[in-house]
């Protein structure tokens, strides 16, 4: 189940990391989910690095918002060596 929920918050980290990069992503929701997953492992491991949550919070706000800037981060990385379009 717990493999369920991070590809549907992936997908969604995904989705609105498109929304805001500037200019037009072309890409479907399989690599708008893998790209949300992978920006939500690395920025969300800095995250934790620079903010670090209390021993009784599960979820951290910070992380979503990283997980967010994680993958906008990838998309541009993505663009430039010309990985998608």
């Amino acid at each position: 189940m717990q493999y369920v929920s991070m590809v549907i918050v992936g997908l969604i980290v995904g989705i609105l990391a498109r929304f805001f990069y500037p200019g037009a992503v072309h890409m479907g929701l399989i690599m708008s989910a893998v790209l949300g997953i992978a920006g939500s492992f690395v920025a969300g491991f800095i995250g934790r690095l620079l903010h670090p949550a209390t021993k009784d919070q599960p979820f951290h706000p910070a992380g979503f918002v990283y997980s967010i800037l994680g993958a906008i981060v990838l998309i541009f990385l993505a663009r430039t060596f010309g990985l998608i379009g």
